[in-house]
């Protein structure tokens, strides 16, 4: 048992270098909110559904992090900061990173009757802060979701997705990158830490540049597509 936590606990220090120690990590609102979610998936899993959703009440109170009880969690799931919201069925490989404001969404059963409605996560996946994934989709092993990107459709392996809706990006996960990527989207080859705030920087503008282009192009084929139709209202006029 000491073991697995401190296991976890360097596991959250490789991700973060801002604690000096693991005893700073255990302070951390996302390390309690994983513990507590422990205890209230147990409860779930023995059909104790009011107990477990007590413990659940609690740890979003402490922890401003909201993890349904029946949410299943792989090993070493890191929450960096809070305000991050997983529902019921949603499922979580191993050594995933969240940042705050992040969100596991469901779609609403016409029906009213439950079923799988939130996303699974492969193992490796960094969901950066004010992402949403929403409804029951697979997001591939080592997969990246950018900063406030909203994904409605599967993402395969080792992509990178960026925007409204999530489109993936020419920034790719191979052997050459570093193991860990702060918020998931970096725009070179190589992350260097030292210049994190700088290559965020590049990345969003590097967003906004794919959507301008996005934006060009319909504007030059609606242009087009007018010009068409006027020659050809001239050519039945004459």
């Amino acid at each position: 048992m000491l073991e697995e936590l401190t296991r976890y606990l360097d596991s959250v220090v490789a991700r973060d270098p801002s604690p000096r120690s693991r005893w700073e990590v255990m302070l951390y609102p996302g390390v309690w909110a994983l513990g507590l979610h422990r205890v209230a998936h147990w409860l779930f899993e023995a059909e104790l559904y009011f107990p477990a959703r007590a413990v659940n009440h609690i740890s979003r109170f402490l922890t401003a992090i909201d993890i349904h009880p029946g949410a299943k969690i792989g090993r070493n799931f890191f929450i960096d900061h809070g305000f991050v919201v997983i529902g019921e069925t949603a499922e979580i490989g191993d050594n995933v990173t969240m940042y705050q404001g992040s969100t596991l969404g469901g779609t609403n059963p016409t029906n009213g009757v439950g079923g799988k409605r939130h996303p699974t996560l492969g193992d490796d996946v960094i969901v950066s802060l004010g992402a949403a994934i929403l409804g029951p989709l697979m997001i591939g092993k080592g997969a990246r979701i950018g900063a406030n990107a909203v994904v409605t459709r599967d993402v395969p392996e080792g992509a990178t997705m960026v925007g409204i809706p999530a489109k993936s990006t020419l920034v790719e996960v191979n052997s050459e990158t570093q193991n860990f990527v702060p918020y998931g989207t970096p725009c070179s080859e190589r992350f260097d830490p030292a210049t994190q705030k700088l290559e965020l920087l590049q990345c969003e503008m590097l967003a906004m540049q794919l959507r301008l282009n996005s934006l060009l192009e319909e504007r030059d084929a609606k242009a087009a597509k007018q010009s068409s139709a006027r020659k050809r209202s001239g050519t039945k006029q004459a």
